[in-house]
């Protein structure tokens, strides 16, 4: 079976995930996610009559990002098997060391990811899985690829694991035709009277299909274009280090695909779309100024219709009146409901909104940003296990391969990832840190920390947690010994000469004092 055969054979069970998807993208983003032989133009996408949809999943998407892939943070941390050093197979010392080699190659790794463009395709796939619950990168050797639902489908096996992959992209045929050889240009003629021409939009177009299979513990793949396999197009790799990453939102039992956050809120987003056109097209209908003339009056409608602002014109104000739609109370309800669903779908999607007071105090921003930080929680589960860990593994394996950072051994060295759900990261290990220490000042007195606490060990926990480099930084303890001898030294040289100087000063006084015994005494 070709991969357009399995392709369009798998199609039916996603096209009821891509209807709900269109309908979610309808209500916010109209242009991220259409129907798969949709190719009209943007001019025909149609603007919602709300904002508070696109504000929301932009915001949400936003915050996933930062989480996941944070700018001044790392998203994971490089550190030692607990096994080795409590088999004692390695120096307890020796893992402060480690660590901050450590945290050197997870600042190689975060500029890697911050000089490619990994964060914005990162965070347009997290506008589609917040739309419709679904994305599907693929990580090149240099940067990222992202593939919406409406151009791949899958398969997964019971237990939830992908076993297929088949991605549609349509490309130019000139692309595709000038990296081959005449001879393959010519076996890869579409001269097959299976192959339907008629599924391809544009005469100078083609459709390349990408075939991802699960063969034991790896991934193979290979690239269709007219049912033939094009030359050179055949990949694999291993499973725990494979570059075809399928991400889902939320997940139900036996569905391949997954649901996006629109979709619990698809009932709101409806009422507000409805309201928001009612509000608008009657706002627009009570501004609109008319003004009616009786029939009987002597005041022409072309005489009041030409008066300037504040002309005379001779008539009755009985005989001229106003047209007024009255629906003053129906919009006010109107405009209430509208407001509690924008409330709502703001703590949906994790928009912060101030109380709006004169007294409203930073920690209260801060604790109300806070609280709706902690709602990603139940967010992060998912994208922890199908995005970070896989996207971690690769990034290591290429950093290793490009001999960036050194070759980690899988037996000693375990990647952690810190981020998302796992938010125990450095930060958080700095902060307990503190409070361990804070904790011992309070209870067993500032002398305890002096009595009990390495300083030297604490001052390199700390700059591992912040991921700092402390190379010509912090003192270490050779130069700080040094510096107390020399201290030393310094101390006593300055002691011999103030005793030296002292010496002097005595002499000075002894030999005055004798010299004014030995004076003569003064003539009368």
């Amino acid at each position: 079976m070709t991969a357009r055969q399995c392709y369009e054979s798998l199609r039916s069970n996603r096209d009821n995930f891509l209807s709900d998807a269109v309908e979610a993208s309808r209500l916010t983003l109209p242009y991220l996610i259409k129907q798969d032989d949709d190719n009209s133009d943007h001019r025909n996408l149609k603007t919602p009559w709300q904002a508070v949809g696109a504000k929301g999943v932009v915001t949400l998407a936003s915050k996933l990002m930062l989480a996941l892939v944070p700018v001044q943070s790392t998203f994971f941390k490089l550190q030692m098997d607990e096994r080795q050093i409590t088999d004692g197979k390695m120096d307890p010392k020796v893992k402060s060391e480690m660590d901050l080699s450590f945290s050197k190659m997870e600042r190689i790794i975060m500029d890697t990811i911050a000089a490619s463009d990994d964060r914005v395709v990162i965070h347009q796939a997290m506008k589609h899985l917040v739309v419709s619950g679904n994305a599907l990168i693929y990580m090149a050797k240099d940067k990222l690829k992202m593939y919406p639902l409406s151009r791949y489908v899958l398969n997964r096996d019971g237990m939830g694991n992908v076993i297929e992959i088949i991605t549609k992209e349509r490309v130019a045929k000139k692309v595709v035709m000038e990296s081959l050889t005449p001879a393959q240009q010519q076996q890869l003629s579409p001269n097959e009277p299976s192959y339907d021409e008629k599924t391809t939009a544009y005469k100078n177009e083609c459709d390349v299909y990408t075939h991802v299979k699960r063969v034991g513990k790896k991934f193979e793949w290979h690239q269709e274009v007219y049912d033939k396999i094009l030359p050179n197009s055949r990949g694999n790799s291993p499973v725990d280090n494979t570059p075809w990453l399928p991400l889902r939102f939320n997940t139900v039992d036996n569905e391949a695909y997954g649901r996006g956050r629109v979709e619990e809120f698809m009932g709101d987003l409806k009422s507000l779309e409805a309201l928001s056109q009612a509000l608008v097209e009657g706002s627009a209908a009570a501004a609109k100024v008319v003004f009616t003339v009786s029939p009987s009056s002597t005041t022409k409608p072309a005489t009041l219709a030409s008066a300037g602002n504040g002309a005379i014109v001779q008539g009755r104000p009985d005989d001229i009146g106003v047209v007024q739609v009255g629906k003053t109370a129906d919009f006010s309800t109107a405009f209430n409901m509208a407001q509690t669903l924008e409330k709502r779908l703001a703590e949906a999607f994790l928009i912060l909104q101030v109380r709006d007071s004169e007294r409203t105090t930073a920690e209260e921003v801060r604790m109300t940003q806070m609280e709706l930080e902690q709602q990603l929680g139940g967010l992060f589960s998912m994208l922890t296990v199908e995005f970070l860990v896989p996207y971690l593994n690769r990034k290591l394996n290429v950093a290793q391969k490009a001999g960036d950072i050194p070759k980690l051994p899988k037996d000693m060295v375990r990647p952690t990832i810190v981020a998302g759900v796992n938010a125990l990261g450095r930060g958080q290990d700095r902060q307990s840190l503190i409070e361990f220490m804070t904790t011992i000042a309070n209870t067993a007195g500032p002398e305890a920390l002096v009595q009990y606490i390495n300083t030297d060990e604490v001052i390199k926990r700390l700059a591992a947690s912040q991921g700092i480099d402390t190379l010509n930084l912090v003192k270490s303890r050779e130069e700080i010994e040094q510096e107390g001898q020399a201290q030393q030294q310094a101390a006593a040289q300055q002691s011999l000469v103030g005793q030296t100087a002292q010496l002097q000063r005595n002499e000075m006084e002894m030999m005055n004092a004798g010299a004014d015994t030995q004076a003569p005494p003064p003539q009368g």
